[in-house]
């Protein structure tokens, strides 16, 4: 196979579109790339303090290493969520992202959830049964709060996640499956700071696929951790995602054709608002940001809920 450019050796294939690229070619189209989808979908500016949730994983270091490429101002931000399985899964993952930070002269906001919280994401877990059962909806709850949390306290005008096309093709095939309009009415690559509290949102590799993302992290010779996180065996989204992929082999570009064309269809007014009062939002009496409940969010309730004896 060679390269579509200058006719070398290619490095990847992409049959979704039909494009074979040698390695200093692919590393050109990708960064390129990404900045046609940052100003296609208005995600941020040259200008804006970008925060980048790191995990230590290929997606989120490829992200920030491509946005440092492009000339942005970007930070990366880890959350030791106290996780082990077996093998120091989050110790292990944060050398990956303290390592690429020290190697380019770049921030890492290191945030452990133990120590500042008292309870780790498996402590916290086993507070409540809904953790035993779903140990991945503590984890998002938390994530999400100290996220948003980071962003604000620290002045930043965009918060950036990893998620790849496989992440999000996968997410949509759940909520359509289950049809939940809900979150059907949230899905896309930029989730605007609606109300006061809230940090601007996007996900600037949503129209890459999973071995996209890994090749140009291999190339770049980005190093990451190869493990799954212990606690995501059964998760549904891996389910779904082997579904895809069969459906990948025999189409290729199923996955990008069933996501963008659900954006064109939001974009037409099929999942338009219903015309409701919108949720009214308090400020959580604890941490400040803002929550749908009277008082205490629920991130902050679950931390304060007593440990199992």
């Amino acid at each position: 196979m060679k390269c579509k450019k200058c006719g070398g050796k290619a490095a990847i294939n992409m049959r979704q579109h039909k494009l074979a690229l040698c390695k200093e070619h692919y590393l050109d189209w990708i960064p390129a790339q990404t900045q046609r989808f940052i100003e296609k979908y208005k995600m941020f500016s040259p200008e804006d303090k970008i925060l980048v949730a790191v995990s230590g994983g290929k997606d989120s270091l490829a992200l920030w290493d491509i946005l440092i490429q492009l000339g942005y101002q970007a930070d990366g931000l880890y959350i030791g969520l106290g996780i082990d399985g077996g093998f120091g899964y989050s110790d292990k993952s944060l050398r990956f992202c303290q390592r690429y930070a020290d190697r380019h002269g770049l921030n890492l906001i290191v945030v452990d959830v133990g120590k500042t919280y008292g309870s780790t994401i498996p402590q916290l877990n086993d507070k409540t049964p809904r953790g035993k059962e779903k140990p991945c909806a503590v984890c998002g709850v938390s994530k999400r709060n100290i996220m948003n949390r980071a962003a604000r306290d620290g002045n930043y005008d965009v918060l950036v996640t990893g998620h790849n096309l496989d992440d999000e093709a996968a997410v949509l095939f759940g909520n359509t499956l289950n049809w939940l309009d809900r979150y059907l009415l949230r899905q896309g690559p930029v989730l605007e700071a609606e109300r006061p509290g809230l940090v601007r949102k996007a996900k600037p590799l949503f129209r890459f696929y999973e071995r996209e993302t890994a090749a140009y992290a291999l190339l770049r010779g980005i190093e990451y951790i190869y493990d799954e996180c212990p606690h995501a065996v059964g998760a549904k989204s891996i389910y779904y995602k082997e579904i895809l992929n069969q459906l990948e082999t025999k189409r290729p570009g199923a996955k990008l054709i069933f996501y963008l064309n659900f954006l064109k269809a939001k974009d037409r007014g099929l999942f338009a608002e219903p015309v409701i009062e919108s949720e009214a939002l308090n400020t959580c009496t604890s941490c400040g940001q803002p929550t749908t409940s009277p008082a205490k969010c629920a991130f902050c309730r679950l931390v304060e809920l007593p440990t199992p004896d």
